[in-house]
């Protein structure tokens, strides 16, 4: 039997929100609005690296001159704050899914579209379908929802999403799904008009919303999925080493007995699956490169943090300013950028390593760490890359930190930081793989894994 959806997804928004009103005058809105704007010029690492000032302003009067009700929801407050926070391109500088605004209207008998879809080669493609109609084909392309063309939903969907291009924007929806994305924007539609388009004939099909717990929630999983797993194929092993994040001595442990297990067996073949991850901690990364690495490493090139005084007032109320990390933010001169550096990870003593041939597996859903990690191994040719394009960058602005509008009590998140990949590459694009291998629809039929098993069977 599933746990509950909210508890898989949307735990964390609904605790952090601690906010008890249900609805909010104009005056705390426009409130926080400035507040959200003065704090992500002041603590933002590089606020205008993927937007210009004027376009900001632009942005952040426009939101404001579209605030005009005297009662606003929660709801409605997270969409208008995520259309400034949208505007500067960083993903790592968001504001999260209303997750419980979608809770309430879930328990509350909501209901939602019932397709879900995955954006591949310009193309809206049907992932998943919940609406009963059988004649609607999996990978069929979506034209339009009811007399409205994907292009224009896209375009109004966009403002909520923070992301460096479209490409990981339409990552974050896939992600967090489109029907939810989809409900937040458009509302509670009872009926749809969808053009589907299936093997080059365009057909109109009708269907109605369905219940978003029973109808859709319970009947589908989510895109992240990374668990601690390893298992053996013939002369291969398989080891997925989930989030980088979490119990570190719980992790470290599975890296251990998954290494000692793959030595045992003198397999031949290693591949790491870093595909629909979180990301986390370099430090649990770290750990699962040690084990493939034959010379002391590091996980990027250059880290640079900036303080300010709005991170200052943070780090004093909420982090413990005995630690090395924080005391250097409290010390520097706010604006100033400062380098942060990381001592060299020594590989695992030889007779524990692995010495055989890596795969490492990525997809458009290898996230923040996950892709650093994949980018580290690449540059140091610690193993073979296979997969797609990864939507995060390896060189990015992240190190986020995380605060609460005043009034309304939603949660924020900044980067602080700017990462550089290992071998200095700071082009604006993913993990690049060695190999190329589309994770078609992002299912079950996993066209990576088969590929990489082809590459050794030959």
């Amino acid at each position: 039997m599933r746990l509950p959806f909210l508890i898989l997804f949307f735990c964390f928004t609904i605790s952090s929100f601690g906010q008890s009103a249900t609805t909010f005058s104009r005056k705390a809105i426009l409130e926080d609005l400035q507040t959200l704007s003065e704090s992500l010029k002041d603590a933002h690492y590089n606020l205008f690296a993927y937007t210009t000032e004027e376009e900001f302003e632009a942005r952040y009067q426009n939101v404001k001159n579209s605030i005009k009700k005297d009662s606003i929801s929660l709801l409605e407050a997270t969409t208008i704050f995520q259309r400034l926070i949208s505007v500067v391109n960083n993903g790592h500088t968001e504001i999260d899914f209303p997750g419980q605004s979608y809770g309430n209207y879930a328990y509350g008998g909501g209901t939602l579209f019932p397709l879900e879809i995955a954006f591949e080669n310009g193309k809206s493609l049907v992932r998943k379908n919940f609406s009963g109609d059988e004649s609607i084909t999996i990978g069929s392309e979506i034209l339009s929802i009811n007399g409205m063309s994907m292009e224009a939903i896209l375009s109004k969907i966009y403002p909520q999403i923070s992301a460096e291009r479209p490409y990981f924007k339409n990552v974050k929806i896939e992600l967090y799904s489109f029907p939810r994305l989809y409900w937040q924007v458009f509302g509670k539609q009872d009926d749809f008009v969808v053009e589907i388009r299936t093997n080059g004939n365009i057909k109109k099909h009708t269907f109605k919303a369905v219940d978003l717990i029973d109808g859709y929630e319970m009947k589908r999983n989510e895109v992240l999925n990374a668990k601690m797993e390893l298992k053996y194929f013939e002369n291969s092993a398989y080891l997925n080493p989930g989030n980088f994040s979490g119990d570190e001595a719980k992790y470290q442990q599975f890296i251990d007995s998954a290494f000692t297990a793959v030595k045992k067996k003198a397999i031949q073949n290693i591949i790491i699956d870093l595909r629909n991850n979180g990301g986390g901690n370099d430090s649990f990364s770290d750990y699962l490169v040690s084990y493939i690495a034959d010379k002391p490493f590091t996980w990027n090139s250059s880290f640079t943090l900036k303080t300010s005084k709005f991170l200052k007032n943070h780090v004093r109320q909420h982090n413990d300013t005995t630690s090395v990390f924080f005391q250097k933010i409290l010390s520097h001169q706010d604006g100033e950028i400062y380098p942060y550096s990381f001592n060299s990870y020594q590989p695992q003593p030889k007779s524990k390593r692995f010495d055989g041939k890596v795969y490492v597996l990525i997809n458009r859903q290898s996230h923040s760490q996950s892709a650093v990690t994949a980018a580290q191994i690449q540059d140091y040719k610690f193993g073979t890359l296979v997969g797609e394009e990864t939507g995060d960058y390896p060189s990015l602005y992240a190190s986020q930190f995380q605060y609460s509008l005043p009034n309304t009590g939603i949660p924020v998140k900044v980067s602080k930081g700017y990462i550089v990949r290992v071998n200095g590459n700071t082009k604006a694009e993913g993990v690049i793989p060695d190999v190329y291998i589309q994770d078609h629809l992002l299912d079950e039929t996993d066209e990576i894994l088969n590929g990489v098993m082809d590459m050794i069977a030959n």
